[in-house]
């Protein structure tokens, strides 16, 4: 691992509960990357990665997260990257909003989709009970281990109850510098961390594939089901040996 890293580990408390406090362990931190790191690599590489990601084809993934859509399912494309995933959604019927944190990825995915694509971090995000399903390819990867649960609580609030997220990692463990880009990686006890704490989700499915990418097949990726089973009640994330704060 490059730079400074740190072991994180996490305090979460429940404030809407009485349940006691819970430590868990993901990996390692990259002290020296930051999410804004990551946004000025796809800024300054926007339509080399957009070149290469679009016609991927991604069949092999869709069909496990779309047997769980409702016909005319309300869909969000998290992180959207090239828009390729929110086209394929909304060829087939399904309603999708889509965003992403390059602004110049969105104005790339906006003309490949026809549709207004937004220009949002996952800290951005203020949907309330509102997507029957949320896609996240290959981006929630990249949120900083420190802001990962914030995110993972902006997106479930996001989906309705019932609802089925799709997430997709870097097989391995701990936060990484790769090129420039911040990368958390998971592997499924990673995957079990990272859920934990977040009582109203559960995997439904944890599983490894190849990288569909032509000469990266090498290269391994972590795929998760999760549903929603109840409302997200929040949850304040400390560092260990900090004092809960109320919100």
């Amino acid at each position: 691992m490059n730079g400074h890293h740190a072991l994180i580990k996490y305090t979460g408390v429940d404030m809407s509960e009485s349940n006691p406090e819970r430590q868990f362990t993901i990996g390692y931190q990259d002290g020296n990357m930051t999410q804004d790191t990551t946004l000025n690599y796809y800024e300054g590489n926007a339509k080399h990665y957009y070149d290469g990601t679009v016609n991927i084809n991604m069949t092999v993934l869709y069909t496990p997260f779309l047997t769980y859509m409702p016909t005319y399912a309300s869909i969000l494309d998290a992180g959207c990257g090239s828009g390729r995933d929110a086209l394929y959604f909304a060829s087939r019927g399904y309603q999708v909003t889509a965003f992403d944190y390059s602004p110049t990825l969105v104005n790339l995915a906006t003309k490949l989709t026809g549709q207004e694509v937004l220009n949002l971090s996952f800290q951005d995000l203020a949907f309330e009970d509102q997507f029957n399903g949320i896609w996240a390819c290959s981006s929630l990867m990249h949120v900083p281990l420190d802001e990962m649960h914030d995110a993972l609580f902006k997106l479930s609030r996001a989906i309705k109850v019932d609802g089925v997220m799709y997430a997709s990692f870097i097989y391995g463990t701990g936060e990484h510098n790769r090129h420039g880009r911040l990368f958390v990686d998971l592997d499924e006890d990673g995957c079990g961390e990272l859920i934990k704490l977040h009582p109203e989700l559960a995997v439904i499915r944890c599983w490894k594939t190849s990288d569909l990418r032509p000469g990266r097949e090498n290269e391994k990726w972590l795929n998760l089901l999760i549903r929603k089973a109840r409302r997200s009640k929040r949850m304040t994330f400390l560092g260990v040996g900090q004092s809960p704060s109320p919100q």
